[in-house]
């Protein structure tokens, strides 16, 4: 499948996981440092709406700039080069590694409109259940969800994804209803005999 180039003013979700699907973050602290990066490099260039980091992969979803700073509209790439790049390196001097962290290039899908914007949000916030890191998304603290929930200072498009929910009350319900039907699939799934 060919990866979405990225264009001025557009919704995207890039993910992407840990080569041979080793982990990415092998300690609390590269956590953090991933967001340190993600601030440093992307929020010039992308207003960030959510993001899940678990251990052997992230997702994060993002709305490229309707107007870039210096050169970068013609290489918009180029932050996010800097930006995997610079955390490869620091893995790999950390922990004594060589070579690629992360599988292939990134991974990016272009959102075509606010109902997948906000399923696409939900899914992203629901990814620690769905791997199985958590029973309980509302806990997991490698992910934007409490940040939703919070009124601390955030670096999040908070106020349009809380806007386009409705609310804080029906954005935290929307995840719940997802959460509720997701595992009434996995029973039934379960109850099968496969």
């Amino acid at each position: 499948m060919k990866s979405e180039t990225f264009e001025l003013g557009c919704y995207y979700h890039i993910y992407n996981r840990g080569n041979n699907s080793e982990n990415i973050f092998i300690e609390e602290k590269n956590y953090s440092y991933f967001l340190q990066l993600l601030k440093k490099y992307i929020l010039p260039v992308a207003d960030i709406y959510c993001y899940c980091l678990l251990k052997n992969h992230f997702h994060i979803v993002l709305k490229i700039k309707d107007k870039l700073p210096g050169n970068f509209e013609s290489k918009i790439y180029l932050p996010f080069s800097n930006f995997f790049n610079s955390y490869t390196k620091s893995i790999n001097k950390s922990y004594q590694r060589n070579g690629s962290l992360f599988q292939e290039h990134l991974k990016r899908i272009k959102v075509s409109d606010e109902n997948y914007l906000k399923q696409l949000i939900i899914y992203v916030h629901l990814n620690p259940v769905k791997h199985q890191f958590t029973e309980d998304f509302k806990s997991y603290k490698n992910s934007s969800f409490l940040a939703y929930l919070s009124n601390s200072k955030t670096d999040l498009e908070r106020n349009f994804i809380l806007e386009l929910f409705g609310g804080k009350e029906n954005f935290l319900f929307s995840h719940v209803e997802k959460q509720i039907k997701y595992e009434g699939v996995i029973e039934e799934i379960d109850k099968m005999d496969l």
